[in-house]
């Protein structure tokens, strides 16, 4: 055995499609020898067919399909370059040493789908519209196709219905399968469903499997799930209002939408009942295809029956189904004022409210600013006055039936003869001076104002108030006599006087604040003389020292100073002793003279 050229090759060697495959071969010669040469080959149906030689350094190659594909390392590994489907062969390495012979081993090559040469993922074909139940045919309809192409081996293709897996049934369901090897080699496999539906498959969803094999391992691709299209005939139809018949009110728009199961949609006719079972054709209205009748703005008279009618134009076959639109309404909103008779300030009335409707109603009072005054039918105001408003409201709601809402508007005069509210009086003036007189009254009917005076008047009026400003100048006549605002009206008459009073001050309250004022200084002059001596010390403050100033000696420069007071107590709290007691009345002087 050591005398033999010995060869040693892996069995198997993977590549994936388009890569480059090596492959080793080692060998050993007996006493440690040389090779002269290594002859590569491949197996085919015939027998070996040579890839290439080595010899020395050189590569020879002998295969024209592997050309430009082929080279040798250092460690004699060969590489086949771009390999193709066609290389899973099984490759011969033979190394020849002269006097020791040749030795050879040999290694399968398998090629794999891998990188971008995977399996394309699968593609799937819609089938046309199904008719369900279908006709009785040699053949049930084409549901879908699929492809997948770019395989090394033909994959396997199964179809699925909802998740399940279909298998070939005789009359319900059938597969074909077409495999096709393209001049790359590489296999394009087409798979057809074939199957019955009925209405319940309109929601179905089928796609295909690509089964492979990759590295020994079996792997798959799902294709995209698609629907089919199934057509079938009408077996209910439903007609509803929207929105809820119980909410429909006057002046909304309301659909009237008709559903039918089948598909296609039938043809969709809409009539409404009138007298003596007499239906009017309302279809022009309607959109025959979507089923939908459109009103605008309902009325009382919109209520009734409506009709909705299909026909299936496959087996000319009708359906119907009726339903009751109720549009609800408030009319007929009234108030009665008991007494109707004219009303004056003092009296009472009662408003009452009315109105009609099928469906129940609230009662609500509001007066002219929109507050809210009382609820119920009846509201009873009493002891009225000008300043009660003049307007009130009864609002009227349904409360089951969102929106529905009526309003009704109530004059309640209160007529008297005007009532004067503000004058403006009295009014300090200056002679010459330019004023506004102001008088402002209330009464219905609505008032005249008259002055007797001349002058410039405006007028402004505010619900049943009346304004009047006389713009004048003012003279010796208007302080003497005043003014007079007089307001009529149908009823009667108010007046009343405006006096207007000189600014200047009298002159006898102007002598009496003067006299007031010049004492208030002659006392406050006094006591600060009388301190300033008792701090100096010329006035002797102890009794025992009591000395008789009254009598100096006259000098030209003298200052006399007189107070006389009425009130001996008065005159004690101003002199007091040097130990801070107050002295008696008796010994104070009613005179002093402080000469200096």
């Amino acid at each position: 055995a050591a005398s033999k050229v010995e060869v040693s090759m892996p069995p198997v060697v993977e590549v994936a499609f388009g890569d480059t495959a090596r492959i080793e071969c080692s060998f050993s010669i007996p006493g440690n020898g040389s090779y002269t040469s290594i002859n590569w080959f491949y197996m085919d149906r015939h027998g070996r067919v040579k890839l290439c030689s080595v010899v020395g350094d050189e590569l020879l190659e002998e295969s024209a399909d592997y050309k430009g594909r082929l080279s040798v390392g250092k460690d004699h590994a060969l590489s086949i370059g771009r390999v193709t489907v066609q290389d899973a062969r099984t490759i011969v390495c033979q190394v020849g040493a002269g006097s020791h012979g040749a030795g050879e081993n040999r290694t399968e090559l398998r090629v794999y789908t891998g990188g971008s040469r995977l399996p394309s993922p699968p593609s799937l074909c819609r089938g046309g519209p199904r008719r369900a139940p279908w006709p009785s045919l040699s053949l049930p309809p084409q549901i879908a196709s699929c492809v997948s192409r770019n395989s090394i081996s033909p994959p396997n293709i199964t179809w699925h219905k909802n998740g399940e897996q279909l298998q070939a049934e005789e009359n319900k369901v059938k597969i074909q399968e077409t495999v096709t090897r393209e001049s790359s080699w590489l296999y394009t496999v087409s798979s057809s469903l074939f199957a019955y539906v009925t209405r319940e498959d309109r929601d179905s969803r089928y796609h295909c499997t690509v089964h492979y094999w990759l590295r020994e391992q079996r792997r798959a691709m799902e294709s995209a799930r698609v629907n089919v299209t199934v057509f079938y005939p009408t077996q209910h139809v439903a007609l509803q209002v929207l929105p809820s018949p119980a909410l429909v009110k006057e002046g909304d728009d309301v659909k009237l939408v008709c559903k039918a199961d089948g598909n296609p949609a039938p043809v969709f006719s809409f009539y409404k009942r009138e007298l003596e079972d007499n239906w009017q054709d309302l279809t022009s209205l309607a959109d025959t295809t979507s089923g939908v009748l459109n009103l605008q703005d309902v009325k009382k008279s919109s209520s009734g029956l409506y009709r909705c009618q299909t026909l299936d134009l496959d087996d000319m076959k009708q359906m119907e189904d009726d339903v009751e639109l109720v549009v609800n309404y408030i009319e007929g909103v009234s108030v009665k004022m008991e007494p109707s008779s004219p009303l004056g300030e003092g009296d009472s009335v009662r408003l009452s409210c009315n109105a009609d409707s099928p469906v129940a109603l609230d009662f609500q009072w509001r007066d002219a600013k929109g507050k809210k005054v009382a609820e119920g039918k009846q509201l009873l105001l009493s002891n009225l006055t000008f300043e009660t408003s003049s307007n009130f409201s009864c609002k009227v709601t349904a409360h089951s039936v969102p929106g529905l809402e009526k309003s009704k508007q109530v004059a309640v005069p209160v007529e008297g003869k005007p009532r004067i509210v503000s004058i403006s009086s009295p009014l300090y003036v200056r002679q010459d001076e330019v004023v506004n007189l102001t008088c402002k009254a209330i009464a219905f009917p609505r008032p005249s104002v008259q002055w007797n005076i001349n002058g410039t008047a405006h007028e402004y009026v505010e619900n049943q108030h009346i304004a009047s400003n006389l713009t004048v100048r003012v003279d010796h006549n208007l302080l003497r006599a005043g003014a007079l605002c007089r307001v009529t009206n149908a009823l009667g008459t108010s007046e009343k006087h405006i006096q207007l009073l000189d600014r200047k001050m009298p002159e006898s309250k102007g002598v009496i604040i003067v006299a007031i004022i010049v004492c208030i200084l002659v006392v406050a002059v006094l006591g600060s003389v009388i301190y300033f001596l008792h701090k100096k010390g010329k006035i002797p403050c102890g009794r025992a020292g009591k000395q008789d100033i009254t009598k100096p000696e006259a000098r030209k420069d003298k200052i006399v100073v007189e107070v006389k007071s009425d009130k001996v107590s008065e005159e004690a709290g101003l002199l007091q002793g040097a130990n801070g007691e107050k002295r008696p009345a008796a010994d104070q002087v009613g005179q002093t003279d402080v000469r200096r």
